[in-house]
């Protein structure tokens, strides 16, 4: 089932999350020479698509990657796919809470083989209706 995860979170969204996070951590907020035009461009291509819940995460996971800002990238997408999730209409709240831990953890890099088993199910899931 295909979504727009991130309808009404463009660009100028990302930078508002990662500010508040750099703030609240007492960190510089810049963009980086090397991966801020790159994801900019890769985020602008593609928040307004329809994706499947496996294709957002993995988006988010790509943009930490590209680290676009000097500090928390990987708290910023993670903060946007669990916000995404947060806001997801036809899950069930077990649903959600599982979901919103697991993409956290594989957008974060930390998952774990059997997590990242887990989600796949749970994507399954979601897709039977069950």
């Amino acid at each position: 089932m295909k979504r727009g995860w991130f309808k009404n979170r463009d660009w100028e969204y990302v930078i508002s999350v990662n500010a508040v996070l750099c703030q609240s951590g007492n960190a510089l907020h810049k963009p980086t020479s090397d991966g801020y035009e790159e994801t900019k461009a890769f985020w602008i291509d593609n928040y307004q698509r329809e994706l499947t819940l496996g294709e957002a995460v993995e988006i988010c996971r790509r943009c930490h990657r590209m680290a676009p800002f000097c500090n928390f990238n990987g708290n910023t997408f993670v903060a946007i796919i669990r916000d995404c999730m947060a806001h997801a209409t036809g899950l069930n709240a077990q649903q959600i809470a599982l979901a919103k831990s697991l993409a956290g953890h594989m957008v974060a890099g930390t998952a774990e083989p059997e997590e990242i088993i887990q989600f796949e199910q749970l994507l399954r899931d979601i897709e039977q209706g069950a």
